[in-house]
Parts: structure tokens; C-alpha cells; sequence
């Protein structure tokens, strides 16, 4: 009964958020749905476990929403992001209309900002190169996911995504884990995943559809001609990705704080010092992107800095309540008998061999369950991590590998309809999951099945 009510509280959850239901009302009450079918008390497990876990997941994480909405929105008002989109998609042409917004999503994430914030950024210019080059503008929110929600996010080594940030305190690994795994992971997602959307445009177009009318939430194109230079406006991007590499790689190794901040009142763990340093790096840097973006074009920024910090302040706490609540949801999950029995088949996938098939489904599994990629890979890693560390070193593998496995499996089967990325990304594009969820499931495939593709060739090939 208890796996059926597991089942059951997902599948409602799933469809409800396909009919547009706000995730952040309804997790909770599918998660008791669930506890109440595995005879837990309602009101007990919704303040002692859903709660706490909601909490404890904003109060980890919040500061690279925040810091990565602010980012976003610096870049968006002082035309940064509207310069690098426009330069992009003039070298390209409107042929390789698709590419162009790709690039653009991709190159806005490796940089540092918020996957919610790049659609934002990158819409507008998305719907007018598409509109002009006649694409179904339903391909839209497919496109842009495939620039900020796959091999950005997680795969390609130094992306300050928060699921390449997660796994570090768990391994002791840095951003740029296993670059050879991860780079591969990157060239296989970004090829397939262009070719199978230049094929949905294809045909599309020789079935004689076009953009579409009477579209809603269509952006009001303006030209601007204040904008930044390219190259100033790509500075705030690349000094996100330098400053952390500098103090990670070489600041922070040779900074002693062990002896003070595993002390009151810190008490951070021993074993978590590299990657709470390391969760530092990457808030410093955004912080610095924030700054630099505020300055390089102060005629925009003159009157609108009030705006843009509070649109970013504002525009977090929606994504990181639905993100947290759908944390809340899978911990309530993790809690019940059911669960562990599945837990337990999964910990034991493969139990000769080595632990990153079992990291991969795990996470891939709690990633669709609570419907994303930072907290199911938080849940499994908390519940597993210690042991797949030490199955890890009595086989002599590389922790890096772990981390890379991890990230790469969070960006797989999270983008259920009950995603708040996907709710957010369509509800920008103002469409709705009858019309775009396809496409992006097919994605949310290619990059699923590129992270099990990975780990078979490893196993033959002991690549790092």
C-alpha cells in the first residue's frame, strides 16, 4: 500500500502541474496523500518532515537563487544580455535561427546566471528570430531549454549551476570534476540535441506550419540602441566563471579555516570544509558579476537599479519555493516504508561493479519524484553519498567521477511536468504543456540517455 501511495502522490502531482497547478500548494498535499496511505499522521509529518526540509533546502541554496536572479535581471536592464543574445544571432543568420538561441541561453548559464532568469533574458529574442524565420513558436521553450536546462547546467566542467555546486560538499570536489566525462557528456547532448530539433523544425515547416497566431504573452520587440558592446557586455559572464576558478584552484587550497570554522559557532563539519569553501568561491564570483554588470552601462542602469534588484529578490523566492517544496515532497517520500524498499533496490543496482550506475538511477528516480534536478540529487546524496564515497575507494575510482555522475543524472528525468523550471519556462513563453511538453521530454531523454551512454563507455574505457 505504501508503493502505491507513492505511486498514486506522484502521478496526481504530475498531472496537475501538466494542467498548470502551482506546485508549492499541491507537493504538500500529495505528500500527506501519501503518508496518510502509509499510515504516517498527517499533521506530524507535514511540520516535523516537509517543513524542515523545505526550510533546510532555502537556507543552504537561497543565496544562489537570489545572487543568480539579481545576476540576471543586472544583465537584462543593462542590456548585457539583450547585447550578447543580438550579436550571436547576427553572425548566425535567422537560418540558424535555433543554434542562435541555444548559444545564447547556453553561454547565459555557463556564465552564472539563474536557469529561471535565462529564459526571461533570452525569450524576447527567441520569439523574434523565430517569428522571422517562421519556426512553430511551440519549439520555443524546447530550445531554450536545451541551451539552459542540459549540458550547461550540468555537465560541461566550471558551470556555477547549484547542480554542479551540490555534489562538492558530498565528494570534496570542485566545479571542474571530472572534465573528460563531463565534456563528452557536453559534445553528446549539444549535437543530438540540435539535430533532433533542426528535424522537429523540418518537418513542421514541410507540414506548412509556421510561427502561429494570436500566440499569448508575445514580447513587444524594441530596438535599443544603447546597448553595450558584446565583448564588455560578456565580462560580467567571464569574471563569474574566473573568480571561481581562482579561488577554488588557488585561494582557497592554501587557506587554513579548519581550525576556526568547525568550532562555535560555525560547527561546520570537517568533512564538508572543501565544499562549503568552495559554495563561497561561487557567491563571491556572482557577487562580483552583479557589480560589474551594474557598471557597464550606467545610462541603462541610471533609475532602474531599485528595479532590477528587486525584480531579481522577488523573482527567486518563486523558484526557490517551488524547488524547496518539491524538496519538501521527496523527503516526505524518503521517509516512508515504500520508499525504502525501493531505496534498497537501487542502492544494490550493480553491487559488484562500480557505484556510478546505482548514483545514475538513484538520482535520475528522485529527480522525476519530486520533480528537480537540485533536490532529488540532495535527497540521494544525503541518504547515500558516505557509501557511495567508500564504495568508490575500494575500487580505487575517482570521487570526481561520482560528482560528474551525479550533476549529469540530476539534469535527466527532472523535467517532469511537475518541473518549476518547466511550469516557469512556460509560463513566460505563454504556452502550454499540450503544446511544447514533447519536445521537451525528448531533451529530457537524449540527456538521460547520454549519462547512462557515458557510464557504459567509462566502464570499458576508465576515462576521468
Amino acid at each position: 500500500m505504501g508503493v502505491i501511495g507513492i505511486i498514486l502522490a506522484l502521478g496526481l502531482l504530475i498531472f496537475l502541474a501538466y494542467r498548470g497547478f502551482s506546485v508549492i500548494v499541491f507537493a504538500p498535499i500529495f505528500a500527506l496523500l501519501a503518508a496518510l496511505l502509509s499510515g504516517m499522521a498527517l499533521m506530524p509529518t507535514y511540520t516535523e518532515i516537509f517543513l524542515p526540509n523545505l526550510a533546510n533546502y532555502v537556507k543552504v541554496y537561497f543565496p544562489f537563487f537570489l545572487l543568480g536572479a539579481i545576476f540576471g535581471k543586472a544583465m537584462e536592464q543593462s542590456g548585457a544580455a539583450k547585447s550578447i543574445a543580438k550579436a550571436i544571432i547576427g553572425k548566425l543568420g535567422k537560418e540558424r535561427a535555433m543554434v542562435a538561441v541555444i548559444l545564447s541561453a547556453a553561454i547565459l548559464t555557463y556564465g552564472g546566471v539563474s536557469l529561471f532568469v535565462v529564459a526571461f533574458a533570452v525569450y524576447p529574442f527567441a520569439a523574434a528570430i523565430f517569428k522571422e524565420a517562421d519556426i512553430p513558436k511551440r519549439l520555443i521553450p524546447a530550445t531554450i531549454g536545451m541551451g539552459a536546462f542540459t549540458f550547461t547546467m550540468d555537465a560541461i566542467p566550471g558551470t556555477p549551476q547549484i547542480q554542479n555546486s551540490i555534489p562538492m560538499k558530498f565528494f570534496n570536489t570542485d566545479l571542474y570534476a571530472a572534465p573528460v566525462f563531463g565534456i563528452l557528456g557536453t559534445i553528446i547532448v549539444f549535437t543530438t540535441g540540435v539535430a533532433y530539433l533542426e528535424w522537429r523544425k523540418r518537418k513542421a515547416q514541410e507540414a506548412g506550419e509556421g510561427y502561429g497566431q494570436n500566440h499569448k504573452n508575445e514580447p513587444v520587440i524594441v530596438e535599443d540602441t544603447n546597448l553595450p558592446n558584446p565583448l564588455l557586455s560578456a565580462l560580467p559572464l567571464v569574471s563569474v566563471l574566473v573568480i571561481t576558478l581562482i579561488l577554488q584552484k588557488m585561494v582557497f587550497p592554501h587557506w587554513d579555516i579548519t581550525s576556526w570554522v568547525t568550532l562555535a559557532p560555525y560547527n561546520v563539519a570537517k568533512t564538508g570544509v572543501v565544499g562549503t569553501m568552495n559554495n563561497w568561491a561561487l557567491i563571491i564570483a556572482l557577487v562580483v558579476g552583479i557589480i560589474l554588470s551594474f557598471i557597464i552601462n550606467p545610462k541603462s542602469i541610471k533609475g532602474n537599479l531599485a528595479t532590477a534588484i528587486n525584480a531579481g529578490a522577488i523573482g527567486s523566492l518563486l523558484a526557490v519555493l517551488n524547488t524547496a517544496s518539491e524538496v519538501g515532497f521527496g523527503n516526505v517520500i524518503k521517509s516512508l516504508p515504500g520508499f525504502k524498499v525501493i531505496a534498497n533496490h537501487l542502492i544494490n543496482i550493480n553491487p559488484n561493479g562500480s557505484p556510478l550506475l546505482s548514483e545514475a538511477v538513484s538520482v535520475n528516480v528522485l529527480a522525476g519524484v519530486t520533480g528537480s534536478a537540485s533536490g532529488g540529487m540532495s535527497i540521494v546524496l544525503d541518504m547515500f553519498g558516505k557509501q557511495y564515497l567508500d564504495w568508490a575507494n575500494r575500487i580505487g575510482m575517482s570521487p570526481e567521477l561520482l560528482h560528474r555522475v551525479a550533476a549529469m543524472a540530476s539534469g535527466g528525468m527532472d523535467t517532469l511536468p511537475h518541473n518549476g523550471a518547466v511550469i516557469t519556462l512556460l509560463g513566460i513563453t505563454g504556452l502550454t504543456h499540450k503544446q511544447s511538453y514533447r519536445d521537451i521530454f525528448a531533451i529530457t531523454i537524449i540527456k538521460t540517455g547520454t549519462c547512462f551512454l557515458l557510464i557504459l563507455l567509462q566502464s570499458v574505457l576508465h576515462f576521468v
